[in-house]
């Protein structure tokens, strides 16, 4: 077996091959789109595709993208963690005894890593089994030999799933969609998932064999009902971007989601970074999160990691200290950090994440518990919701 090379050289090898794409970006300026899904009255549909609501989305340059690799490669980054990402053995045994249970189902959360989780959610007599961004494969990239490699296993195997009703896809960059993981999920014993996604999504999947997609728009809600019981699942607006080449930038819609069943409130934010889209997201469900409806957010994932250098991802991608403010404007009672640990993406090292998410937590003066991280693969166990019927 070759050996890889040493790290300042691989570093040296993923800055040429950045500048080699982007040394064809002008190639592809001439390239005309058409928005099918263009409406004037929505300020951030453009006839060419989509943009966020506070912040233009600005592609970096190539000067820009060889100046991120040269200080990378030139610091040797990242640097390897002082210990890997903690992982413990999925409690498979709840997980499926739970997917059983019916109307008993304990509402809880199981970390697969990255931004993939694993919901389940009571909603009638037989609740619902959610993924998050599922991604499975060893790489987050279109090619088996090259591009971001996981640093841990999955949480889950695809096969030791309950069967799926459900999936939420946030956007398509590689390290959220996973073409080999939403086929395997559609060929599922019992028949597919749902797939709930942002506009444009929908046509991806059905052209990779994947189809019955539901498309949603920023704040459009689909309706899921299961034995006269009721779960909305909301697109929220998140600050990023989509592509998953040269040519296809903006050209599908991208966001986080608010799922409400009666007994549990869910908030997933995707990939993003920090804006005024999350105030609006608060405000949006204030009438629901009133204390006699039960409060906030049951549980929140934001998104950690991936966030240096600032000057490169602030505008894509939020540090631990701004996902903090992140937990406290949409209003969540609980939040655990995901998108950290599992792809090295950016210069941070991998077990940085949680430790500046501490920093952050305490500066802030959030309660012990009210935002950290879990082992990849652990389950957590979280209770239902609980109306005050006389708030004071």
């Amino acid at each position: 077996m070759p050996l890889a090379p040493p790290r300042p050289a691989r570093s040296l090898l993923r800055l040429l091959a950045a500048c080699a794409l982007a040394a064809t970006m002008p190639l592809l300026a001439g390239c005309q789109h058409v928005n099918p899904y263009y409406d004037a009255s929505k300020p951030h549909h453009r006839p060419d595709g989509f943009q966020n609501r506070y912040l233009e989305f600005q592609p970096k340059g190539l000067a820009e993208l060889a100046r991120w690799r040269w200080d990378a490669w030139r610091q040797d980054l990242p640097r390897p963690p002082a210990a890997p990402p903690p992982t413990t053995t999925p409690d498979l045994a709840f997980i499926q005894a739970n997917a059983r249970a019916g109307a008993a189902m304990q509402p809880s959360i199981t970390f697969i890593g990255h931004a993939t989780t694993l919901l389940q959610i009571p909603l009638g007599e037989h609740g619902l089994q959610v993924l998050t961004d599922p991604v499975f494969s060893e790489r987050a990239s279109p090619l088996s030999f090259i591009g971001p490699k996981r640093a841990q296993a999955p949480g889950m195997a695809l096969g030791d799933l309950p069967h799926i009703d459900l999936v939420l896809i946030s956007h398509n960059h590689y390290d959220h969609l996973d073409e080999a993981s939403v086929r395997a999920l559609a060929a599922q014993a019992g028949g597919p998932p749902l797939f709930v996604v942002p506009l444009g999504i929908g046509a991806w999947l059905q052209s990779h064999g994947v189809p019955g997609a539901v498309e949603l728009d920023w704040f459009d809600s689909h309706r899921i009902e299961r034995d006269g019981a009721v779960a909305e699942v909301t697109l929220t607006p998140s600050q990023h971007w989509s592509g998953r080449g040269l040519g296809d930038r903006l050209q599908t819609l991208w966001g986080g989601y608010a799922l409400l069943a009666p007994d549990f409130h869910f908030w997933f934010a995707g990939d993003t970074g920090y804006s005024r889209d999350f105030a609006d997201i608060g405000a949006h469900f204030a009438a629901r999160h009133t204390p006699a409806n039960g409060g906030g957010f049951d549980l929140a994932l934001v998104p950690i990691g991936a966030y240096e250098p600032r000057w490169f991802m602030a505008q894509q991608h939020v540090n631990p200290e701004e996902a903090v403010r992140i937990h406290r404007e949409v209003d969540s009672k609980r939040s655990i950090g995901v998108h950290w640990g599992t792809f090295a993406l950016t210069d941070e090292p991998s077990d940085q994440p949680p430790k500046d998410l501490a920093t952050a937590s305490r500066a802030a003066g959030l309660p012990e518990g009210a935002f950290g991280t879990v082992p990849i693969g652990q389950t957590l166990r979280l209770p239902r919701r609980t109306p005050i019927q006389n708030p004071a």
